[in-house]
């Protein structure tokens, strides 16, 4: 996904906002552009030294000129100023009285909480189309910023102080979402995505998510038991098994996702496999380190965690 092409294919009000200043914005300073430029090139033209040329007329100060140039500016300035303010009361709304959504940056991924039902994901939102979900950012570590081009505007994530935006799509799809502000090590692949459904789609991928993880078989039931031995249960939750961290993503519907590692890799089991192998070889400097599992616990692992739908 080119995250260049989503800033200039805005699909909500907010982003069709901010488009739309950019692009008077961009039209205007391109007139003046024009304007400055071709005078520049007249005048070196028309009024260049020549042989035998004498000295050109000075001229000490003209009113009618001073003021032209000082009031076309100036209006050019209020008009920005006065679309600049619209667009902020139109993509920078005032929070709600509670949050549909509360997304939580980390080192380097997204948590995900919809407060009024329970669910919980990470580095995947799921919204209805048409809808506008005020959604409160937090983080736990250091500076974020979260973005989503087509969507809506960017706002920081402070550690301790909460922000808010509105979030919003008006057709269904996939929108790329990005941090925008250095945070660290792995801040390139701090992505996400926000997947924008019909009401109806929504809400059958929100009881999913409610749902406790599927009881496993075979191979993954081993994989499971492993999981709760072994250091997986100090850092990540999966409902249903008594596993309640909450230090790495909530791995309880992890196979229903597209990507992991944020945005790293797809949610393939050769990419499963890959990573439970050597963390550090797929995302440099994540958080989860090599814990060197041997061929038969890996295999056993990889299989729990694709059985999580």
């Amino acid at each position: 996904m080119n995250l260049l092409a989503t800033v200039f294919e805005p699909a909500s009000p907010q982003a069709g906002a901010i488009s739309h200043l950019f692009f008077v914005t961009l039209i205007i300073c391109a007139a003046i552009f024009v304007i400055v430029a071709g005078l520049i090139a007249y005048s070196l033209m028309r009024f260049r030294a020549r042989e035998g040329g004498g000295e050109p007329e000075q001229v000490a100060g003209n009113r009618k000129i001073e003021i032209f140039w000082t009031v076309i500016p100036f209006l050019i300035v209020v008009v920005l100023f006065a679309m600049t303010a619209r667009t902020m009361s139109l993509s920078d709304q005032p929070p709600a009285a509670e949050p549909d959504l509360i997304v939580t940056g980390h080192q380097w991924w997204w948590q995900v909480n919809y407060p009024h039902t329970g669910a919980v994901t990470a580095n995947e939102i799921h919204i209805p189309v048409g809808k506008p979900f005020c959604v409160e950012l937090r983080s736990v570590d250091v500076l974020h910023e979260f973005w989503v081009p087509s969507l809506t505007r960017k706002m920081t994530t402070v550690p301790g102080h909460p922000n808010h935006i509105w979030l919003q799509a008006d057709k269904a799809g996939t929108y790329l979402g990005v941090c925008s502000e250095f945070c660290g090590t792995q801040h390139a692949w701090m992505r996400f995505t926000v997947v924008a459904e019909d009401a109806e789609k929504f809400e059958a991928w929100q009881r999913a998510q409610l749902a406790p993880a599927v009881t496993p078989t075979g191979e993954a039931e081993h994989g499971l038991a492993l999981f709760k031995e072994m250091t997986c249960a100090s850092c990540h939750a999966i409902e249903g098994t008594g596993v309640n961290a909450r230090v790495g993503p909530d791995l309880t519907h992890f196979a229903s996702r597209a990507q992991f590692g944020g945005g790293v890799v797809e949610n393939t089991p050769a990419n499963i496999h890959r990573w439970l192998v050597n963390p550090q070889a797929v995302k440099p400097g994540v958080k989860m380190p090599n814990f060197k599992f041997t061929d038969e616990q890996l295999t056993a692992l990889a299989a729990y965690l694709g059985s999580l739908k």
